[in-house]
């Protein structure tokens, strides 16, 4: 493997070893998130992503120098025989040529060839050259689908994705980057959003029902991320006033429960108050519950779930028939 490696000590912001359901086989799974030049966008109201960059203007050979220091600080800590993918993750976009320079790319892919990739990126980075390359670096045969285009599309409704999130693109947007990407042999996962700032709960589970079902024929992967409180972000800023609740697990398993496909989510934060979070007495059971779920794809586990006693589900049902979204939340 030949790889340019910076004699800069950097480390990624974050990088783990776990484990991600594809297809009927459970993978090891390397995830890697990249410090680098910063989301082109940076105005989405629930993220705070954005200020995870190398600040000033940094020339393209400076910025290369520190990825590929990222990476080389990867390779030393996980050997590359115990993960079979790997997801990668930015700021903003892995495929946008100023925030990740083409010849980190790469290195990118030249590091993981014969891995299965999913790298996230916004639709208007989905490019035929640039995927086109990356595949041909990185694919050696041993996966039908050697990358997979992560796209954050979050909710399928223009008007939420516009006013509740500031994501700047559309549904259309994404479809004709789906397009592109499967034109390629690359594949698709979207991304969705579940409770993004002034929805009540009930309009929340019915966008993500409605988000799915227009959804499935054009990604080949599908994972919910239900909204965490993040800090310095427009979220954060109602919540702190009370005009904000994360949603209730029982909302989450309830979509897993009837979602037209297989859906994996991992509630980060899960039980905590900026967090996914019921009452704190089933919250433990529910969070390991719907993680196991993304693995096993056993719909058995979800409905089991649904049955647990707790008197929070009262609670929730009352939400459900009475929050307003001129009055909510009614609860925290």
């Amino acid at each position: 493997m030949m790889l340019m490696i910076s004699d800069l000590i950097e480390k990624p912001l974050a990088s783990w070893h776990g484990q991600e359901r594809y297809g009927n086989e459970v993978l090891e799974c390397l995830t890697i998130i990249f410090k680098s030049g910063g989301c082109a966008w940076s105005k989405c109201r629930m993220c705070s992503y954005r200020y995870e960059r190398y600040s000033g203007q940094n020339s393209p050979g400076t910025l290369t120098g520190y990825l590929r220091a990222q990476l080389a600080w990867v390779i030393r800590q996980h050997k590359t025989e115990e993960y079979d993918m790997v997801k990668i993750f930015t700021s903003g976009s892995f495929f946008d040529p100023d925030e990740i320079p083409p010849e980190f790319l790469s290195d990118v892919a030249q590091t993981f060839k014969g891995k299965l990739v999913i790298a996230e990126t916004r639709p208007e980075f989905v490019e035929t050259e640039i995927i086109s390359r990356f595949i041909d670096i990185l694919d050696d045969g041993t996966w039908k689908t050697p990358l997979y285009c992560a796209l954050g599309l979050e909710t399928s409704n223009d008007g939420i994705r516009e006013k509740c999130i500031n994501k700047g693109f559309t549904f259309l947007d994404f479809k004709k980057a789906a397009a592109l990407a499967h034109s390629v042999g690359a594949g698709v996962k979207a991304y969705f959003l579940f409770k993004p700032l002034f929805l009540t709960e009930t309009e929340a589970i019915a966008d993500m029902r409605t988000s799915f079902a227009d959804t499935v024929v054009h990604a080949d992967m599908i994972s919910m991320n239900p909204c965490t409180v993040q800090r310095n972000t427009e979220m954060e800023h109602y919540w702190k006033r009370g005009a904000y609740r994360p949603p209730y697990l029982w909302s989450i398993l309830t979509l897993l429960a009837d979602a037209p496909v297989h859906v994996t989510c991992d509630p980060l934060g899960g039980g905590r108050k900026r967090g996914p979070h019921n009452c704190g007495t089933c919250d433990y059971d529910m969070v390991k519950g719907i993680r196991d779920y993304s693995l096993n794809a056993d719909r058995d586990l979800i409905t089991a779930l649904l049955e647990i006693r707790c008197e929070c589900r009262k609670e929730w049902e009352y939400v459900l028939s009475s929050e307003k979204s001129y009055c909510m939340p009614l609860t925290q």
